[in-house]
């Protein structure tokens, strides 16, 4: 498995004198689950609440473009924010506002499923996690399953 740049997740910045090492092997946690279900290998960024890529790892046998892939799943996640299942689905409904959007971030986002809000027990944005790799719902599914492992709230925009 590679990653990408290695100061910890940074949505977990307020937490990081305590929680910096088991975040960062949640990282590598969430393409475990994927093996677990028999997906093909994913590829998993995780955004902080600004969008800025904090951590990445993929799994090996991915092809080049799976880290803009699941980096635009989550950055679209944070600037939009919701998950990006509901831009999925404005882009199904109004392909013109999806077009717009796409345009406005400079292409930085992917509008299909895989991307996930997280948050807080308190409902804080923390950031986003998005996967990609196998079909868009099973992405969505080891985001979520991610999430949720490391104690906090996944929203998918569903």
């Amino acid at each position: 498995m590679r990653d990408g740049p290695s100061r910890g997740l940074g949505l977990f910045d307020h937490h990081r004198h305590r929680r910096r090492r088991r975040d960062r092997n949640d990282a590598y946690a969430r393409p475990a689950a994927g093996r677990e279900k028999k997906l093909k290998p994913l590829g998993v960024a995780v955004v902080d609440s600004r969008g800025a890529l904090r951590v990445y790892a993929e799994e090996d046998g991915n092809p080049i473009m799976r880290s803009k892939i699941a980096s635009g799943k989550a950055f679209g996640s944070v600037a939009f924010g919701s998950g990006s299942r509901r831009l999925h689905q404005i882009g199904v409904e109004r392909p013109h506002m999806a077009a717009a959007l796409i345009e406005l971030a400079g292409g930085a986002f992917v509008p299909v499923p895989g991307g996930v809000l997280v948050r807080d027990k308190g409902g804080a944005l923390l950031g986003a996690v998005g996967v990609s790799g196998d079909k868009s719902d099973n992405d969505e599914a080891a985001a979520v399953a991610g999430i949720e492992a490391a104690g906090f709230v996944a929203e998918t925009g569903g």
